[in-house]
């Protein structure tokens, strides 16, 4: 694995095309591979919500990723849009994201982190670097629809519990 070596994590600009692009690269692979009904990636209206705390990732003037933080109360969040852009794949960047937002909620005092993902090839890259990091699955749905070609779809909420 190639890792990038200057990767600076900031708040993200809303205003900046790049990020506005890797967003809707994200949403349209969110879609593409997951049932109808079961995308709940946040637009930009729902990044910008009260509550969320959005960042990207960058060498230089390079976007190499990003990732948010909603609260959910005072002790939890949850980690939304988690996305690399596919350039910068392999590097570490969702890992150095990942641990910023880890971060980011340790700060705030938060005791546990949620995210909510899907199954199947498109989503196994995070999901192994999840389990890396000590999530564990919380709850398990499992869909059988067309869009699945019968074969099951789960939909998993996964937690890392502070100790």
């Amino acid at each position: 694995m190639m890792v990038v070596a200057r990767m600076r994590i900031v708040a993200g600009d809303f205003d900046d095309a790049r990020v506005i692009a890797l967003l809707r690269r994200h949403l349209e692979g969110m879609h593409a591979n997951s049932p109808p009904g079961h995308v709940f990636a946040l637009d930009l209206s729902g990044l910008k919500a009260p509550g969320i705390s959005f960042y990207t990732a960058w060498e230089g003037e390079s976007l190499l990723g990003m990732g948010a933080l909603k609260e959910l109360d005072a002790a939890s969040g949850e980690i939304k849009s988690m996305r690399t852009d596919p350039a910068h794949l392999r590097k570490g960047v969702g890992a150095a994201m990942l641990e910023h937002l880890i971060g980011v909620a340790r700060e705030r005092g938060y005791r546990r982190i949620s995210l909510e993902t899907g199954s199947g090839p498109a989503f196994e890259p995070a999901l192994a670097l999840y389990r890396k990091r000590a999530f564990v699955v919380l709850v398990r749905q499992v869909f059988i629809q067309p869009f699945t070609r019968g074969c099951p779809y789960i939909v998993e909420v996964y937690a890392f519990d502070r100790r």
